[in-house]
C-alpha cells in the first residue's frame, strides 16, 4: 500500500455523521473519512447483525469493543475480540461479518 499526499490531520469520530447499512438482520453504522485510495472507517454492528453479502474487498480490521464472527466462503469462521484484529487482500477470500450482541470496529481498506 502506497500512502501519499495525505497530510498529518487528526479524526474526533464522534463527529462523522454515521451512515446506516442495512445487514440481512441488524445494521452496521459506518463513518467513513477517505484519503485518496484509502479508507478509514468506524463501524458499529448492532446486536445479531449479519451481514447481507460475502465480501471479496481487502480489509485490516481491529475489534474495539464486542465480539465479531468473521465467516469465509470456504466454511472456515474466526472470532475477535477487542484488541485483536485480521486482515485479507482483495478478491483473496470471500468473508462476512456476524455478531451476537453488538461490535465496533476500526477498518481500514
Amino acid at each position: 500500500m502506497q500512502m501519499s499526499d495525505i497530510p498529518f490531520g487528526t479524526t474526533d469520530w464522534s463527529e462523522i455523521t454515521p451512515t446506516e447499512h442495512p445487514g440481512e438482520r441488524g445494521k452496521a453504522l459506518w463513518r467513513v473519512r477517505q484519503f485518496g485510495a484509502i479508507r478509514a472507517r468506524m463501524v458499529e454492528y448492532s446486536p445479531g447483525y449479519l451481514a447481507d453479502h460475502w465480501c471479496s474487498k481487502g480489509h485490516v480490521l481491529l475489534c474495539l469493543e464486542g465480539e465479531l464472527h468473521t465467516e469465509l466462503k470456504d466454511g472456515r469462521s474466526f472470532a475477535l475480540r477487542p484488541g485483536m484484529s485480521y486482515q485479507v487482500a482483495d478478491d483473496a477470500e470471500p468473508h462476512r461479518s456476524s455478531n451476537a450482541s453488538g461490535a465496533r470496529l476500526f477498518i481500514v481498506d
